[in-house]
């Protein structure tokens, strides 16, 4: 095992941010951490969506039901199964029904690519999916067994199969973008979850805490969202709509008193240009996803005051949020907001190479804890690269390279400078560009291709092609729909532009500002 070098200085910094130990339990897994608190809250409400309300009494007995039923159709503990549900009760108690077979959830959007599911079902070896009967999976998918998830009268049962889940199992599994054109599969342990949500040093959870489940279940802010209220007491509120309108957001934050709520950066900064009063009644908020802007941080803090912001930073593979940053002012010496310090049961490192970055020296950030993935699925050389061992003065560490850019501030705040690769996100969306490219290239007509990423005037980012194509007779709604049997829609770019060539540096790479000034400007997007 390498170790990793470094001055006093450097190591006494580290030492200090990751000083972030605190209980939590370690000893068993999701089911029973659940079963655990509907005991002892059984008539408290757990779940609230649109006109109905459920108990955890009623939560535990429909998912102890729906458990039987998967697994009279075969799930064992280990499976993993397709979850496709819209955000409703039905979901909730889907998620538990597959906890308690001793299985992984696999979230899945219905609108992606066939193509695309059957790489994810493959990856997983998952044959058996959870969805809503209206989404008529089993056409799409007869190698699947579609199990349905509503019923006309709901199975209910005081006791589910009966199955021990450990902390080292893996709860569900996030899929990411990939750079080869292949989505890289993420498991999550159960200990991940409960490192995330108990003994919080970011937000209060706790049996008086409402929680707005805001976020589409692939995306793994529903993991804070959903488990961070049904593991403390409290209860989780189902955003009613798809789409997030402003107006119905407020109604929802007030009509159910929400007190945290979690808003990817686009959105929050959406909300304080044009209703930023909609949030004043929340205990917590936080944010993240993408790098933020300042602008919209001191709006924030002159509407809402110094205690109830909160920036969070961190990669699907380490379980959500990594790093915390309670915002209190903005300091015109940082280039930008801190992504602050590890959370709870968390720990950082800035490393150049082998060495361990001392405060202002700008290195990758690397991530180790409760939180991380055991790797990636089917992909033991990307898992090689990205989850490494080192020893860090003389304590062994597993640890996560994240691939972004920073450095630490003398009083430990870490400060985000960027990424290594082309990896960027957009509303809260990781995407890899060269897996963007690489189906661009796939296409018989395109003789070249670059993707990059814009500002809106709004704001809010945006992914751009530029394509050389082979002939004249290319289309750029064409190349959509090819995209659109590959990838999912947040992955396919709001502007395709063709062109003669791709202008050059001196130095021989593709000339970005030269292609974003004669395309995309006069469309309203500016560079970034």
């Amino acid at each position: 095992m390498k170790s990793l070098t470094c001055t006093a200085e450097a190591l006494s910094i580290h030492r200090e941010i990751n000083r972030t130990a605190v209980p939590y339990p370690d000893e068993v897994g999701v089911k029973q951490l659940f079963e655990n608190c509907a005991a002892r809250h059984v008539d408290a409400v757990a779940v609230v969506h649109r006109d109905r309300t459920l108990t955890y009494g009623e939560i535990n007995e429909l998912a102890n039901g729906l458990a039987d039923e998967l697994w009279k159709r075969g799930v064992r503990p280990g499976d993993a199964v397709g979850v496709c549900i819209e955000r409703s009760p039905e979901l909730i108690v889907g998620l538990l029904a597959v906890l308690k077979c001793g299985a992984a959830y696999m979230p899945f959007d219905v609108s992606w690519p066939d193509a695309r599911l059957r790489a994810l079902f493959a990856d997983a070896r998952c044959r058996r999916v959870l969805a809503d009967p209206a989404m008529q999976l089993a056409e799409r998918f007869p190698e699947c067994e579609v199990v349905p998830a509503r019923y006309a009268e709901p199975p209910r049962s005081r006791k589910g199969p009966v199955v021990a889940v450990g902390p080292q199992d893996i709860a569900y599994i996030n899929f990411t973008s990939g750079s080869t054109g292949r989505p890289k599969g993420v498991p999550i342990q159960h200990r991940a979850i409960a490192r995330l949500v108990f003994g919080a040093v970011y937000a209060r959870l706790d049996a008086d805490t409402t929680l707005l489940n805001l976020a589409p279940v692939s995306f793994d802010a529903a993991t804070f969202e959903i488990w961070g209220a049904l593991l403390n007491g409290g209860t989780c509120v189902l955003y009613p709509g798809k789409h997030v309108r402003l107006s119905e957001l407020k109604r929802v934050l007030d009509e159910h008193r929400v007190t945290v709520l979690f808003l990817t950066t686009a959105l929050f900064n959406t909300v304080v240009d044009e209703a930023p009063e909609i949030l004043g009644g929340l205990e917590t908020i936080l944010t993240g996803g993408e790098a933020h802007s300042v602008k919209h941080i001191e709006k924030a803090l002159q509407h809402y005051g110094r205690e109830r912001l909160v920036s969070v930073y961190g990669p699907t593979e380490c379980t959500t949020f990594a790093t915390f940053h309670p915002v209190r002012e903005v300091r015109p010496e940082d280039p930008a907001l801190p992504i602050g310090r590890p959370v709870q049961n968390t720990r950082l490192y800035v490393v150049n190479g082998d060495k361990l970055c001392a405060p202002g020296e700008t290195g990758e950030v690397l991530l180790a804890g409760a939180g991380l993935s055991p790797g990636y699925l089917g992909m033991p050389d990307v898992t090689k690269e990205r989850f490494v061992d080192r020893e860090v003065s003389g304590v062994p560490e597993r640890l996560y390279r994240t691939g972004d850019r920073a450095y630490l501030r003398a009083d430990g705040d870490l400060i985000f400078q960027g990424r290594q690769d082309d990896q960027v996100k957009i509303n809260g969306f990781r995407i890899e560009l060269d897996e963007v490219a690489h189906h661009i290239r796939s296409h018989p007509m395109v003789q070249q291709s670059y993707v990059t990423v814009t500002v809106r005037p709004t704001g809010e980012k945006a992914l751009v092609a530029f394509v050389v194509p082979q002939s004249e007779d290319f289309s750029p709604e064409v190349l959509r729909a090819h995209l659109g049997t590959r990838l999912p829609g947040y992955m396919i770019p709001s502007g395709i532009h063709p062109c003669r060539a791709l202008p050059l540096t001196a130095t021989g790479k593709v000339d970005r500002l030269a292609l974003l000034s004669s395309h995309v400007q006069p469309t309203g997007v500016t560079p970034v």
